[in-house]
């Protein structure tokens, strides 16, 4: 985008969860109008904050072309859609959409993915498409049992995917999951990994930026906390960045994007997943870096020069709060928190709480990475939401 940019500058997000609210916070401070488009019944975080929320169809061209003529450039919170619906929606509303739906295609299911970046060269997860159950055998007598059954479009937090330890719970697995109804289902090697890292990119034609590589620490296949930089040593977090930052070229991505990593028992790097959009593993960047990833994704979308990612200190740790009662959501016993000189909480805005659903996080700035998660895990144990 060139300048100037004018106060009716419209960004549009395809979703309308947390991640579309935090960067849309961030265009507000740009000046800029935000427009939402939203799939579910239940009002989300962002529709309580713009005027402009639409509701449709993500299977939907011409609703979303509808909104799109509305905006000056759209954006994606998720990847429930198709890229063929993207590229249809851009061609009818001559709006740009950022990441680029040819860039979406690229990562757009686990399968496409794991093939894309593996002809990049960047080593990727063991992994291959089970149509039967001969398949899922196989998988199990060459990789040894238990191995992980995914589907190939739209898993997220546990949903969508199974740990399978023997060829029943396998079948069982790939029934429950789709298999059988015709659904992509992907068999994926268990890799004996020390830690689990994440790294996000920005990317536009003004440059990159790569965020420093953090440790996710994972519980029922759902982030819980976010370690900044990751407890590993220099030459491991530098090759992750590496690694992220050629995963972004790959795709010629513009845009934010995240890219979650194990790192083997044996010191090896292995690229697991990516997104093309913020993710739970940046939120600590709101308050962690100079510049955060929802500002950074801002600016990536809109052409804009990116923001610097250096850390504000030298320790971070986010903690996920996630919901512990199954009722409309509030947020209680979070005093000792708010009271910490370098705590922040961000409460999302769902109208309704449900147990293990993320609800808000809590950002702990320090000066050495343990005590720092050690305090933050302390100061959250007795919020509830």
């Amino acid at each position: 985008m060139k300048d100037p940019l004018k106060a009716t500058t419209k960004i549009g997000f395809l979703g309308a969860g947390q991640l579309a609210r935090m960067s849309s916070l961030e265009a507000f401070r740009f000046g800029i109008q935000v427009a939402v488009f939203s799939d579910r019944t239940e009002n989300e975080p962002v529709q309580f904050m713009t005027p402009f929320s639409t509701s449709g169809s993500f299977e939907s061209v011409d609703d979303m072309v509808a909104f799109a003529r509305k905006c000056d450039v759209i954006t994606l919170e998720n990847e429930f859609i198709s890229s063929e619906v993207l590229k249809k929606v851009q061609q009818k509303s001559g709006t740009p959409i950022y990441p680029s739906p040819e860039s979406f295609a690229l990562i757009e299911n686990k399968l496409i993915e794991k093939q894309t970046f593996e002809n990049a060269g960047i080593p990727v997860t063991p992994y291959k498409l089970v149509t039967s159950i001969s398949d899922i055998e196989a998988f199990g007598e060459t990789y040894e049992w238990p191995y992980l059954l995914k589907s190939s479009k739209g898993g997220y937090d546990g949903y969508g995917n199974k740990t399978v330890k023997n060829i029943d719970e396998a079948k069982e697995a790939f029934t429950k999951l789709g298999g059988e109804a015709g659904h992509d289902i992907l068999a994926e090697a268990f890799v004996p990994f020390s830690k689990e890292l994440a790294v996000q990119v920005a990317r536009n034609e003004t440059g990159t930026v790569v965020y420093p590589c953090c440790e996710t620490v994972q519980k029922n296949h759902i982030c819980v906390a976010v370690l900044s930089p990751a407890p590993i040593a220099e030459g491991y977090q530098k090759k992750a960045q590496e690694l992220a930052v050629k995963a972004t070229e790959a795709i010629d991505g513009k845009g934010i994007f995240a890219f979650e990593f194990f790192l083997t028992e044996n010191g090896e790097i292995l690229l697991n997943e990516s997104a093309p959009r913020p993710h739970n593993s940046g939120h600590y960047t709101i308050e962690g870096c100079i510049t955060s990833q929802f500002e950074n994704h801002v600016r990536a979308v809109l052409g804009l020069p990116l923001g610097s990612s250096i850390m504000n200190a030298p320790a971070v740790a986010m903690i996920n709060l996630l919901g512990t009662h199954n009722r409309p959501a509030k947020a209680d016993k979070m005093l000792e928190a708010l009271e910490a000189e370098n705590g922040h909480l961000h409460v999302y805005g769902k109208v309704q709480s449900k147990i293990g659903r993320k609800m808000a996080h809590y950002t702990l700035l320090g000066d050495e990475i343990d005590k720092t998660y050690h305090q933050a895990r302390e100061l959250t144990k007795n919020i509830e939401i």
